[in-house]
């Protein structure tokens, strides 16, 4: 034969290696159930026996089927199985010995021409149609309880494709579950107020419940990976990532978009866990560029233990004070601060709050510890730069700058002032005497003393309260304070010991008006360095 009749053969054999492999592939236990042969006395005829030579024969011609049980059906292409109405019967005749197979369309119109098996055939015939049907048990009980998922495989044959993703297969592994509940609520109110259209009410009530996960590959480079569940207690717990991974030899390394990373492998930057965004890795020889465009969405915390203590740090704007609840007594403690912590922890002060009585605004329907006040923002200020208004002058040594009831005049006016004591008539006569409401003075019925400990706490040697709530805006706070300074007491303002019960007004120092007015000295009385770290 010549080197093409060597080469026919051998293309010859692959063929048919590759037909038996497909074979076998196809029915796993096909070695264990052997075709049936060609009996004998199947004489059946098809159409073709009897067709006229004259007839025009098809290029394509279709294979009939036969009517014996071992005639398989040819399927695939244009060929369709038999209809529904199309039945197999198998009778016995005692007179011959043999059993007939007829095809009919019903129960009584005959589809094809009858078809005899010998008793011995007939044995041969049942018992591998036994051993067959044992065979197909067997793997059916193999694969009992495999779910098999929805996973459907697309197949893209485009070279651009391959070349981009490494391969031609998209695969999808989407595995879950969804709990749709669809609900209306009605409710219903007979109230004869209410108009009739409007008593009853009806909402449309939808929750869902989801837990789905998605495993996907497109070719070799790139892949999906999802996790979303509706009832996840945080956001970092739903996770969504494509994956981009290029060749060696590529420029393109790596884009992934979604949950991504920037591990770094110096210690002076770490890298962040918790970033969503998209993240590049390019490749240019020996040099490799890593860009990420993301949104941090954790945050990274670290405790350290010294000796049993827990030791942490705090970052806090300077403008994130504790506004509106830590007041000076007055502005010389203000002043005497810096110089009364230079040395600690030894407190450089002279000064000891002895007596204190706080009040403000009653805002509650409590009726407990209510009096009539009147608070003056320059009352016991013994410095005139501070003074708000210019109409007081100081009445002591120009050298004492204690505060003091007695400090300049506002007092010993008001002490002596009927009107203004008598309360109703207080706001004409103050505005009289050339006094801003709100400003120099504040006028409140029924204020409330609020209760130390429990609702403030002192430092009795730098002359500071703190208040256990914040003040509202508009609410007004006034003290009276009595203090030891080098053997001698000193008072600001009256105690609700001092007057009488009754509708006379109480005299007090202001130290938070209802109005917000930042170029008053009283501003600086409220402390602007205090600052909440949200722990203990």
């Amino acid at each position: 034969m010549g080197k093409d009749g060597k080469f026919f053969k051998l293309l010859v054999t692959l063929l048919l290696l590759a037909g038996l492999f497909f074979a076998i592939a196809e029915t796993p236990y096909r070695n264990f159930i052997p075709s049936f042969p060609k009996i004998p006395g199947d004489t059946l005829k098809t159409d073709s026996t009897l067709s006229n030579s004259s007839e025009e024969k098809l290029k394509y011609p279709f294979k009939d089927q036969g009517n014996m049980p071992y005639d398989k059906s040819p399927s695939g292409g244009l060929y369709m199985e038999n209809p529904s109405n199309i039945k197999n019967d198998v009778d016995y005749d005692p007179s011959t010995g043999n059993y007939n197979f007829k095809q009919t369309i019903g129960d009584s119109i005959p589809y094809r021409n009858s078809s005899d098996m010998t008793l011995e055939e007939y044995m041969e015939y049942d018992s591998r149609k036994s051993l067959k049907k044992y065979w197909q048990e067997k793997s059916t009980s193999e694969s009992f309880g495999q779910k098999k998922g929805f996973r459907p495989q697309l197949h893209v044959e485009s070279e651009v494709f391959d070349k981009i993703f490494g391969g031609n297969t998209i695969d999808i592994r989407p595995q879950g579950s969804a709990e749709l509940i669809f609900g209306v609520n009605v409710a219903r109110n007979d109230n004869p107020a209410l108009p009739v259209k409007q008593r009853r009410i009806s909402t449309f009530d939808f929750d869902e419940k989801i837990q789905l996960s998605v495993i996907g590959q497109i070719g070799d480079k790139m892949k999906l990976n999802t996790t979303y569940n509706t009832e996840a207690g945080f956001d970092f717990e739903n996770q969504m990532k494509l994956a981009y991974q290029g060749h060696e030899d590529e420029i393109i390394q790596v884009i992934e978009a979604g949950n991504v990373t920037l591990p770094l492998k110096g210690s002076l930057i770490t890298g962040s866990q918790t970033l969503f965004g998209i993240k590049t890795g390019l490749k240019f020889g020996r040099l490799d560029v890593t860009t990420v465009v993301s949104q941090q969405k954790g945050k990274k915390s670290e405790v350290e233990v010294q000796g049993g203590a827990q030791v942490n740090s705090f970052e806090v704007k300077a403008d994130r004070y504790e506004a509106n609840r830590h007041f000076f007594l007055a502005q010389y403690f203000r002043n005497q601060y810096e110089k009364a912590l230079s040395k600690l922890p030894v407190i450089q002060s002279t000064t000891n709050i002895t007596k204190i009585e706080v009040w403000k605004l009653q805002t509650s329907a409590a009726v407990v510890d209510l009096r009539n006040i009147i608070a003056f923002q320059d009352l016991g200020e013994s410095n005139p730069g501070f003074f708000y208004n210019k109409i007081f002058t100081k009445d002591k040594n120009p050298n004492d700058s204690l505060p003091d009831n007695g400090a300049n005049n506002i007092y010993s006016q008001m002490l002596s002032d009927s009107l203004v004591r008598g309360f109703i008539s207080a706001s004409d006569r103050l505005n009289g005497m050339g006094l801003v409401s709100r400003r120099d003075f504040e006028k409140v019925g029924a204020a409330k003393k609020l209760a130390k400990d429990q609702d403030y706490n002192v430092n009795y040697q730098l002359g500071y309260i703190s208040l256990n709530q914040e003040l509202n805006p508009n609410e007004v706070l006034a003290v009276a304070f009595q203090y030891t300074s080098e053997g001698k007491t000193y008072q600001v303002g009256e105690f609700s010991t001092d007057v009488t019960a009754g509708q006379n007004a109480l005299y007090l120092k202001m130290l938070k008006s209802s109005e917000i007015n930042t170029h008053s000295p009283m501003w600086n009385l409220m402390m602007e360095n205090v600052y909440s770290i949200n722990a203990y």
